[in-house]
C-alpha cells in the first residue's frame, strides 16, 4: 500500500508541475500577442512615410488645393 501511495503522490506532483509550466507558457504567449497588437496599432504612416504631425500638414495642404480648385471652377480670380 505504501508503494502505491508514493507512485500516486509523485504522479500528482508531476501533473501539478506540468500544469504550472503550461500556465506560465500560456501567459507568456498572451503577453506576446498583446505586444504584437500594440505594435500594430502604432501611428499609421500616410503617403510617403509621413507620421501624424506631417499628416496634418498634408491634409491642410490638400484642403487648400481643394479651395483653389473650387475657386477656379466658380470663376473666381485668385
Amino acid at each position: 500500500m505504501n508503494e502505491q501511495m508514493l507512485i500516486a503522490t509523485c504522479t500528482l506532483l508531476g501533473l501539478v508541475i506540468l500544469a504550472a509550466a503550461m500556465l506560465r507558457a500560456w501567459q507568456g504567449w498572451l503577453a506576446l500577442k498583446e505586444r504584437e497588437l500594440d505594435m500594430r496599432t502604432a501611428p499609421v504612416e500616410i503617403e510617403g512615410g509621413a507620421r501624424q504631425g506631417a499628416a496634418r500638414i498634408e491634409i491642410a495642404d490638400l484642403k487648400e488645393r481643394i479651395r483653389k480648385l473650387e475657386a477656379i471652377a466658380n470663376g473666381v480670380d485668385l
